[in-house]
């Protein structure tokens, strides 16, 4: 059986290459993918150089492909990675996080919950930070679900939200899905004071990854609420929580996620709660986020996206990608889709790159891409191997394991 994959036509300029998809050759491609797996790593090479990497695959080949790659990559790191989780320290440069785990409940079938729970403090001295770090660790518990406790990297007042913390973390839950059995659709995090401060922003920057978020007795700087669409958000803040006006701030994101919600009913999830009388100390009031928010799960395929840059500059965002040389701070794309038909709107990045999937859109179909009423894609794309494994290493998440690409440029 074979189809020809048309040339798509991109605002009157037509793609060069024009594939051809045999069932045949998918199914050849993937049986040699996983002959190759089955090597020993410094005997591979690398895929992109391999003959099959670029053949054209079924929905079915793909689907296979992705769960072989992905299993090898799960290895890798169980290979790589354990004497790291064991010492339960990760570096990255000159940056060191450590962590504690304590886990809670029966480990599901489908894999742990993860709460990263961080600290207060701050700018002040090493000693202080580690006082918090250690009241954290018992401050939450959990009815199931890894309670993962990092200390801050530095000692900074922007300690949770500096660039480093943004690897770590994912290098951090790529670790506990790979070796501990984290349900990678059940990831959460959560933090009190200057812990809070992290969550107001690391929750925006990585919502992708996760499932909720919980922001205590934080202060959110210059962070934005627009990124949390596509998870559940719990805000907790004392009433009586004056300094550095937390409380005033507290109430305006609470306006602005319920004007978010009422926008956008199928986004914006959140539970904000202001308890009067109190100061910067809740008397755990606010242990009531965790069950709220675990009862959400992650959706890594959203029918909107909603993407604003920060001062930590991300190329990916659930299934969008823009050069980091393309975007600057502040800048938005939005995103929809609706069956086959995708739409896109950016403030900056010209160029965008649609990653895709059989779960997003049917790719035995035609493609469609339009901004505003301007068409910028029509057309059938093609499945490979090569486009699996890149994304895989790139996202360090089966979810995001693609198969597929479009570059689009908006007008």
């Amino acid at each position: 059986m074979a189809r020809l994959l048309l040339a798509s036509l991109v605002l009157g300029s037509v793609v060069s290459s024009v594939s051809i998809l045999s069932a045949d050759e998918s199914t050849r491609a993937v049986a040699a993918l996983e002959s190759f797996l089955h090597k020993k790593r410094e005997e591979r090479g690398a895929i992109a150089e391999q003959g099959f990497a670029k053949v054209a695959l079924t929905k079915k080949d793909a689907e296979r492909a992705t769960e072989l790659i992905w299993n090898d990559w799960l290895a890798k790191l169980r290979a790589e990675r354990k004497k790291e989780l064991d010492a339960r320290s990760i570096t990255l440069g000159d940056k060191t996080l450590k962590f504690t785990v304590k886990p809670f409940g029966k480990k599901p079938e489908s894999g742990w919950s993860l709460f990263i729970s961080m600290h207060g403090g701050g700018g002040t001295a090493a000693r202080v930070n580690d006082r918090q770090w250690e009241n954290q660790k018992r401050l939450y518990t959990l009815s199931e679900g890894l309670y993962v406790t990092p200390r801050a990297p530095t000692n900074t007042w922007n300690m949770w939200h500096r660039s480093h913390v943004d690897r770590l973390f994912a290098r951090l839950i790529e670790n506990l899905i790979a070796i501990e059995g984290v349900n990678p659709d059940r990831v959460f995090i959560l933090g009190y004071s200057a812990g809070g401060d992290g969550v107001y922003q690391l929750a925006p920057r990585m919502a992708d990854r996760l499932a909720g978020a919980a922001m205590m007795a934080g202060h959110p700087n210059d962070a934005s609420p627009l990124g949390l669409r596509n998870i559940a958000f719990a805000l907790h803040m004392g009433g009586n929580d004056r300094a550095y006006k937390r409380n005033e701030v507290a109430r305006q994101w609470k306006e602005r996620l319920g004007k978010l919600r009422k926008e956008d009913p199928g986004g914006y999830v959140h539970q904000a709660v202001i308890h009067p009388g109190l100061g910067h100390w809740m008397q755990r009031k606010d242990a009531v986020a965790i069950p709220w928010m675990a009862k959400y799960t992650r959706d890594p395929r959203p029918d909107r996206i909603v993407w604003r840059q920060s001062s930590v500059i991300y190329e990916d965002f659930y299934w969008l990608r823009v050069a980091k040389e393309a975007t600057t701070k502040g800048a938005e794309v939005r995103a929809k889709r609706d069956g086959q038909t995708f739409e896109i709107t950016s403030t900056h990045a010209k160029k965008l790159t649609l990653l895709l999937d059989d779960s997003i859109a049917d790719l035995d179909q035609e493609i469609v891409v339009k901004s505003g009423e301007k068409e910028v894609f029509r057309g059938l794309v093609t499945r490979t191997i090569e486009k699996i494994s890149a994304n895989i290493s790139r996202r360090g998440d089966a979810a995001y394991g693609f198969s597929a690409e479009v570059v689009v440029t908006l007008p």
